[in-house]
């Protein structure tokens, strides 16, 4: 048996944006749904967030989930198990007030919700659903974890040790041996895909913030019978970066078509043509059908020998002199937990910036 794995479509994401909305049914419309019509597929796991604001939704979001996911979902004869996220609940501390018991279930008869853990049997295989864990349900979930007979979990869980989104890693969350009586480990949660070998974390279905930029998105297929796992990628991109240097590109023939329905970000590398360069700007302004064009100069007009080498050597990125700055300051705090603190808040406002 096969089974379509999706997890962390944030529906509603950067505040109910609509080109963002746009661009994820892009995907479910040109992608997902034909993929899993053609393929024979008609069992799909939502390994949770599928909102993403956890105080509400609004009444377009709602409108299009309705129409444009859930009625493809009727419409095919899809069964659909959904657990819920930390994005899905209303409370951080349990997953009793959560937007797939208030917008789904009881709506569709093919549509399971799963607030908290439980083993389910697919083709003779039983996997483990874990959504969202917290404080509240912590003693329950163990207790549930040690009683299954399932060799295989899906969840939404957040382990240490692993990539969040590029280059930022996890210092918080469960221990990874937590879950050491499973063969394998499926999880949302971290928008980047990742894996040790043991527990796989299959990443967000398409870009969210600037932090997925040249991140491969999609969603995945798992054979119950051999338990191989397929990724199918996500050919579709929000952001796009330029590198703007007009000693190597004639910028008047670039394709600014490339661009259309993007954010885009024109990071000037060499610039020796003010002309030419205004050129560019304003045909990419004009004629790109660009979301939104930023131009982000990289100082590479400094002279180099203006520089002194210690400066070069010593020099040192934001995560690390935020954690070297933090070392050295004289609190009586735990300072790992607030590096981690100010990492995760220096990466959360950098996607702030679209």
């Amino acid at each position: 048996m096969k089974i379509a794995l999706i997890t962390d479509t944030h529906f509603g994401a950067r505040n109910d944006n609509l080109f963002f909305n746009d661009y994820f049914y892009k995907f479910w419309d040109d992608v997902f749904f034909p993929y899993v019509k053609d393929s024979g597929i008609d069992t799909i796991i939502h390994l949770g967030d599928i909102m993403d604001r956890r105080k509400f939704v609004s009444y377009k979001i709602a409108k299009d989930f309705r129409e444009r996911f859930m009625k493809p979902i009727v419409d095919n004869n899809l069964t659909v198990h959904m657990m819920v996220g930390n994005h899905d609940t209303f409370y951080k501390n349990t997953n009793e007030v959560n937007s797939l018991e208030e917008l789904v279930e009881g709506r569709y008869p093919n549509v399971k919700i799963y607030p908290e853990a439980t083993t389910v049997t697919f083709d003779n295989t039983p996997i483990m659903f874990l959504p969202w864990i917290n404080t509240e349900n912590y003693s329950d979930t163990m207790n549930a974890i040690n009683e299954s007979n399932a060799q295989v979990a899906m969840g939404h869980l957040e382990i240490s040790g692993f990539e969040m989104h590029n280059g930022h890693f996890s210092e918080s969350g469960h221990p990874s041996n937590l879950f050491n009586k499973f063969d394998t480990v499926f999880t949302g949660h971290f928008h980047k895909k990742s894996d040790n070998g043991h527990i796989h974390y299959l990443g967000s279905t398409y870009q969210l913030t600037w932090s997925d930029n040249k991140c491969p998105k999609g969603f995945h297929v798992f054979d119950t019978e051999t338990r191989q796992l397929e990724r199918i990628l996500n050919p579709y991109n929000i952001f796009e970066k330029v590198y703007y240097d007009d000693t190597t590109t004639d910028y008047m023939q670039y394709d600014v078509s490339t661009l259309s329905e993007k954010y885009v970000k024109v990071v000037v590398v060499n610039k020796k043509d003010m002309y030419n360069f205004d050129r560019f700007i304003d045909k990419v302004l004009s004629s790109s059908g660009a979301h939104e064009v930023k131009i982000v100069e990289d100082f590479s007009d400094l002279d180099a020998s203006n520089v002194d080498d210690a400066i070069v050597k010593n020099a040192e990125d934001t995560m690390t002199l935020l954690e070297r700055y933090i070392d050295e300051l004289d609190v009586n705090l735990d300072k790992s937990r607030l590096t981690n603190m100010m990492k995760s808040l220096y990466v959360e406002a950098s996607d702030l910036e679209l």
